[in-house]
């Protein structure tokens, strides 16, 4: 199939691009480049264009097969103090997109969601018929964005998979490519950071939270294994299986105490770390049960914490020359640390 990926140029899309070229499937990239990075579409067909641009996205979409939508702005913590900047790009532009999509006659598509659309769910691990009560926009404007999926497969045959993810993490293997966010927002990047004395220490917000440490847990998710799933999604549409959302982690929550000190054990360094207030729309514990997408979909986690963390460490080591100070900051901490002890 020929798939039109947007958002093909960020951290989840790039790895989803490389996926699908693995599985057989053309590609084309379609990015505006305002947090993404042209290198990360390297050996891709690139567009680059807003999805606000309806002639360019006719031309993207001709002779498409499928979408597969990454195209998003992903920060809770911003989309509070945001909300404008979330709706703007996430719902206004996404729509943009679903209806240039119908108009040019594709009717499959793939769509990147979020846990954050079940808000403080009521039980967990989270299965997908729990209610959706998304507590920040961000989690509101992926929640729009899966009922108008809903909407535009009963009226205009579009069919679709909304895939909510919970913590995305991790690098590929090869270490071409992986997390670069500016700014960086994440838990175990922003650790290795602090571990590899590129940042002088770990923020944890909140301390506070009814679980065994009082530090948030979340389930954490190769972005290589969220990939692949993006690709048999991809192909269970195909074959005409149902149309419907599916959780994506491995059903094992590991908290932010305990991802750090794994992170200790995994680099040999330190992470130096304080805490700071709760951060507003963070729910306490987001554990995903994947037993839907693991039936329906054959899809499985092969990936560890510890292996997340490796590839995430290689990433950040082999940070390419040109994306930000990270590369010749961690060059010189390594000549004058490398060899001490963790502290």
């Amino acid at each position: 199939m020929r798939v039109l990926v947007t958002g093909g140029a960020g951290y989840i899309g790039s790895h989803a691009a490389r996926a699908l070229a693995r599985r057989g499937h053309q590609v084309v990239i379609y990015d505006n480049l305002s947090t993404g990075y042209r290198f990360l579409a390297d050996g891709f067909e690139l567009l680059v264009a807003d999805l606000r641009d309806t002639d360019r996205l006719a031309e993207a979409l001709s002779g498409v097969d499928a979408v597969m939508h990454f195209a998003a702005h992903a920060c809770v913590g911003e989309s509070v103090k945001s909300p404008r900047k979330y709706f703007d790009n996430n719902v206004q532009a996404g729509l943009a997109l679903l209806n240039a999509t119908i108009e040019a006659g594709v009717r499959r598509f793939v769509f990147s969601s979020t846990c954050a659309v079940y808000g403080t769910p009521e039980r967990v691990p989270i299965n997908e018929d729990l209610p959706r009560q998304p507590i920040n926009p961000y989690g509101v404007s992926k929640l729009f964005f899966e009922n108008a999926l809903e909407a535009y497969h009963r009226a205009y045959g579009l069919r679709f998979a909304s895939l909510r993810y919970f913590n995305a993490a991790g690098a590929d293997e090869s270490g071409e490519i992986g997390e670069l966010h500016d700014p960086e927002t994440h838990l175990i990047p922003l650790a290795l950071r602090a571990a590899a004395e590129i940042d002088p220490e770990l923020i944890i917000y909140g301390n506070d939270y009814p679980t065994a440490d009082g530090t948030c847990v979340r389930d954490y998710v190769h972005v290589n294994d969220l990939a692949e799933a993006h690709v048999l999604a991809l192909e269970h549409l195909a074959a005409g299986g149902e149309c419907r959302s599916f959780n994506l982690g491995t059903g094992r929550g590991h908290s932010v105490e305990e991802v750090t000190k794994e992170i200790e054990g995994v680099t040999g360094r330190a992470v130096p770390r304080r805490f700071g207030p709760r951060r507003a729309g963070d729910p306490a514990v987001l554990v995903a049960n994947p037993g839907l997408a693991n039936t329906v979909l054959g899809w499985q986690t092969t990936r560890s914490l510890g292996d997340i963390i490796a590839s995430a460490w290689s990433w950040l080591e082999r940070q390419p020359k040109g994306h930000g100070p990270l590369h010749s900051r961690l060059l010189a901490s390594s000549e004058t640390s490398s060899d001490v002890p963790a502290r």
